[in-house]
């Protein structure tokens, strides 16, 4: 992992050298960046497929099967406390009642209103929604998957990552200049992660104005590509490239002098 975070640090430096000429050809975006904007993007899709990954396991086990919280809850505490990301890991039944890591035991909320709801109790994983947790009020993504006995929902296993704690993993790996950011959007133009905690699922129309808005929606019909824009007076290069596995767009992005 240190030889990674290293070659992404060298070759930042070598995106921000070649800053000048991306601001009006995109034939200057070299292969150099887009390993950086790759990397930066495989680290989110990689931890985030890693949480599936290790939830799907537990799914399988005897204990999730039993649909007892007490049976689960050890399984369920060491994966919280493995995950870089202080994630809640929760454990929810058909009528949407749940039980999670954060509290230590049932919780008073439901998840039935949530959209994802349905889709787990269909079957199908869920991967990358966006939610503010009712566990810890903390505007979090969701990875979720069913737990299945003899062909039939009995619960399922989900984790509320932490936008906040994400950003700042990548933020200390990354260690972009002050002047330059990352972030990611989905498809609706919300901001998922960023630097500035206070973006964070927020529309690009609310941060910039809804012209803005409308020159994302604009530029996110390509796979990726390099964006000039001004945002609050400052002018911004970045060069951005789709997840295929969440849907966002990742950008990096730094202001033009």
């Amino acid at each position: 992992m240190a030889k990674i975070f290293s070659l992404i640090i060298s070759v930042i430096v070598m995106f921000f050298s070649l800053t000048a000429r991306a601001e009006s050809k995109s034939a200057s975006l070299k292969l150099d960046p887009l390993v950086t904007l790759g990397t930066y993007k495989g680290l989110v899709e990689d931890h985030l497929g890693g949480v599936l990954r290790t939830a799907r396991v537990i799914a399988l086990t005897s204990e999730a099967g039993s649909a007892k919280w007490e049976s689960v809850k050890p399984m369920l505490d060491r994966f919280s406390n493995d995950l870089a990301t202080d994630a809640t890991v929760w454990y929810a039944l058909p009528d949407g009642s749940y039980f999670s890591t954060e509290t230590g035991g049932v919780s008073d909320q439901n998840l039935k209103d949530r959209n994802y709801f349905p889709k787990l109790m269909s079957g199908q994983d869920v991967f990358g929604d966006l939610v503010i947790s009712k566990s810890t009020g903390h505007r979090s993504i969701i990875v979720a998957t069913p737990v299945m006995v003899n062909g039939k929902v009995v619960a399922s296993v989900g984790v509320s990552v932490r936008v906040r704690l994400l950003s700042a993993l990548l933020d200390s790996d990354t260690k972009l200049p002050d002047n330059a950011y990352f972030y990611a959007l989905d498809p609706e133009n919300r901001i998922v992660l960023h630097r500035n905690v206070d973006r964070m699922f927020k529309s690009v129309s609310d941060v910039g104005d809804e012209s803005l808005g409308d020159a994302f929606k604009t530029i996110m019909t390509k796979d990726q590509g390099v964006f000039n824009y001004t945002l609050h007076g400052k002018k911004i290069t970045s060069i951005f490239m789709k997840s295929t596995t969440l849907g966002w767009y990742f950008f990096i992005a730094q202001e033009r002098k």
